[in-house]
């Protein structure tokens, strides 16, 4: 009877895991297919719910709408610069926070995680004035600057570091003669890369996807990054939405990509947050 309870339990898990993955699935699969099709097709009654032969027809229509690689180009830039000095950074005062002693250390730690309940829209005003002031406006500086460290991150790799990174290794690099730097290099870094790998994932796909702060800050459509290029996909007094999904699905492909070859480490650190915390 108890096995019988078992292999229930199991199917319904199972069941309900396959409802749970088909809605996931769903909207990247309709994005392909509005891809495919034509506009027509998509408001049509009832609307097509197979992949058509427009792709490339839909592509070509990016290509002539917007520069799409220079704007690529931009996206990647910003990413990769932000994703790399957000781990040194985020891993440095994290480290830091969870292994070395100083006056003011928690109530610096608390005042950290209080940041962390404000909502970032409303400091747009306040960051645009700022990014105003010192003259960044139409350049870059204004998407990399603010991005390189975050209360997430420090919290992130603090948690992380306080089982990751054993105490008594950190006192003998310390005996050893190492100063901060060099422990945090050979002994921190190391031993974090788990915790490093999945943050530095996640600021990526963040970076990438935001539209907001760029559509606000950038005025120079040569400087436009990937989301903001495809915004202006829409026309005043009609959307061609083929178009915008075959460049939403390119725009996408990237993520996909970095997402599948990190899938495991990220998810694996998700776990592991979640029993950390």
């Amino acid at each position: 009877m108890q096995d019988y309870s078992t292999r229930t339990q199991r199917w319904i898990m199972h069941i309900l895991l396959g409802l749970g993955l088909l809605v996931s699935v769903f909207p990247f699969y309709w994005l392909i297919v509005m891809a495919t099709n034509s506009t027509s097709d998509i408001y049509s009654t009832p609307p097509k719910l197979f992949f058509g032969g427009q792709l490339w027809t839909n592509i070509s229509h990016v290509f002539q709408n917007i520069d799409f690689f220079a704007s690529l180009g931009n996206t990647i830039l910003v990413a990769v610069t932000v994703t790399v000095l957000m781990l040194f950074f985020c891993s440095l005062a994290g480290f830091t926070f969870a292994k070395f002693t100083f006056p003011g250390r928690d109530a610096l730690f608390l005042i950290l995680l209080a940041t962390m309940i404000l909502p970032s829209a409303g400091a747009l005003v306040a960051s645009f004035v700022i990014m105003a002031d010192l003259g960044w406006i139409g350049t870059f500086l204004p998407l990399i600057v603010p991005g390189m460290v975050t209360a997430f991150g420090i919290f992130w790799i603090r948690q992380y570091s306080l089982s990751a990174v054993p105490t008594e290794l950190v006192d003998a690099a310390r005996i050893d003669g190492c100063n901060h730097l060099l422990i945090y290099w050979n002994v921190a870094v190391p031993a974090l890369r788990p915790a490093l790998g999945f943050l530095g994932i996640l600021t990526f796909i963040n970076v990438w996807n935001d539209y907001l702060w760029p559509l606000i800050i950038l005025n120079d459509p040569k400087l436009f990054t990937l989301q903001v290029a495809l915004a202006t996909l829409n026309g005043i007094y009609g959307t061609d939405y083929s178009m915008v999904m075959a460049g939403t699905l390119m725009a996408t492909i990237p993520l996909i990509v970095i997402f599948f070859f990190g899938a495991r480490q990220f998810i694996a650190n998700i776990s592991a947050g979640a029993l950390k915390f």
